[in-house]
């Protein structure tokens, strides 16, 4: 459960910008794939973007694309989550996820460890 660890969330504006962070714990190597999830009230979770263990191989949600910044820093073993634009929908729990094969997905259930999630809500 402290495996992965999630900051940066809060309340903003619609319009307004905000950075997720992620930080693994060393026993998630840099082989591991890392991704970003999120569930909004009362619907299930869903893919927002992922980063494998290769520099600049990035996936991302389609809808999501544009406005959505997946970045990787190996040195400190965080991940990041760059939202601008941010939209009422765009509230939720967001989580950081690893997956142990360092391949991209979409599917929650392939990912071995989770963190406790940062909340994201967006006003109008």
């Amino acid at each position: 459960q402290a495996l992965l660890k999630e900051s940066g969330g809060g309340t903003v504006q619609a319009g307004g910008s905000l950075r997720l962070s992620c930080t693994a714990d060393a026993t998630i190597s840099k082989g591991y794939s890392l991704a970003w999830f999120r569930e909004p009230p009362g619907k299930e979770r869903e893919f927002v973007a992922a980063h494998t263990w290769r520099a600049g191989d990035v996936y991302y949600e389609r809808s999501l694309k544009g406005r959505f910044t997946i970045t990787r820093h190996n040195a400190n073993n965080t991940v990041y989550l760059q939202m601008n634009n941010l939209r009422p929908e765009d509230t939720a729990l967001y989580y950081c996820a690893a997956d142990q094969t360092g391949l991209p997905s979409s599917s929650p259930g392939i990912y071995d460890f989770w963190g406790q999630g940062t909340q994201v809500t967006v006003s109008s």
